[in-house]
């Protein structure tokens, strides 16, 4: 185990792989592909970004075993669950809405990982604290290292930091603009922390509802990073909210996958790549820049979306 532990936390920088569009071509602007999909197939991603100093902290204060929220396709939950497996952690999902069965792919994969899932109401989970949902459970949350909802905290912004030193090693510079899907804001907030006021982050929200900006604010708030002004969301392309999509959606994420090879998931990147081409037609870019997209992973939720909706995806 010691050896599989060591051979992973020595991951080594995902690739950047540049593709060709008119796009952006026509602009002279290049596009990069950071693919942290292929990290790992469960623990891939912004995941892994957020995960691997909380992994690092639970092993320093001697936590056995790890305890972490989500819904019923979070790829978070499957992630941890993952990681937990990989690194001797037994682990905890406490699940927001009510057990059906048989489960769906994402939680028949975080069982089979030895996760054990807790199952609250909806309502209980939007309503009570940690602290309450832990009483409710009869759970000792002293017993586990816990973890946020999204593995979202100051220690997963370190972890996502890294990413830009990464990528300008392998550019061998600082490129003009990051673009990254939002659900929590800690990867954009990661975003900024690396870029140390260079460049330019770009968040895609993927819910509904405005609010991306103040969380990202926030986060960067409580974990004491500098309030660099280089970045911003734009929102507009949740598609109708979480995990919702439109034909237009499912049309574009076959074309990019047919085009560069490259799968997207139509809960996180789909969205957010659809956001990079809109923009980049609209003249956000400036001539003559670097983009680099920020392939965050994810794809493990296709399975899910393909048992609720069909093989629509190619």
């Amino acid at each position: 185990m010691e050896k599989a532990n060591t051979i992973m936390f020595e991951q080594k920088p995902t690739p950047l792989q540049e593709i060709s569009s008119a796009a952006f071509s026509e602009r002279g602007i290049r596009l990069f592909v950071k693919r942290d999909d292929l990290l790992h197939s469960h623990i891939s991603g912004n995941k892994w970004r957020k995960l691997k100093y909380n992994l690092f902290k639970a092993r320093e204060l001697g936590n056995a075993r790890l305890l972490t929220f989500g819904g019923a396709y979070s790829n978070h939950l499957a992630a941890t669950a993952a990681a937990g497996q990989a690194f001797g952690f037994p682990t905890m999902g406490i699940v927001r809405g009510e057990k059906v069965l048989p489960l769906n792919p994402t939680l028949k994969y975080a069982e089979q990982c030895g996760m054990e899932l807790k199952f609250v109401s909806r309502t209980n989970f939007r309503a009570k604290n940690h602290e309450a949902l832990f009483e409710e459970l009869k759970v000792d949350p002293d017993l586990f290292y816990v973890l946020p909802e999204g593995g979202s905290n100051c220690l997963a912004l370190t972890g996502v930091a890294e990413l830009v030193s990464e990528t300008e090693k392998q550019l061998g510079y600082v490129p003009d603009f990051i673009v990254t899907a939002c659900g929590t804001g800690a990867t954009l907030a990661g975003l900024v922390a690396g870029l140390k006021g260079k460049g330019r982050a770009l968040g895609i929200p993927v819910l509904k509802g405005n609010f991306m900006h103040d969380e990202v604010a926030g986060l960067l708030n409580d974990c004491q990073v500098n309030p660099w002004a280089n970045w911003e969301t734009t929102d507009g392309f949740h598609f109708g909210g979480y995990a919702k999509f439109k034909p237009e959606l499912v049309h574009f994420i076959n074309d990019f996958k047919s085009s560069f090879g490259i799968p997207l998931d139509p809960i996180y990147t789909g969205k957010a790549a659809y956001a990079l081409f809109e923009l980049a037609s609209k003249g956000y870019f400036h001539k003559e820049s670097t983009v680099v997209f920020l392939h965050t992973g994810g794809l493990q939720g296709i399975a899910g979306f393909h048992e609720r909706h069909g093989h629509i995806l190619t």
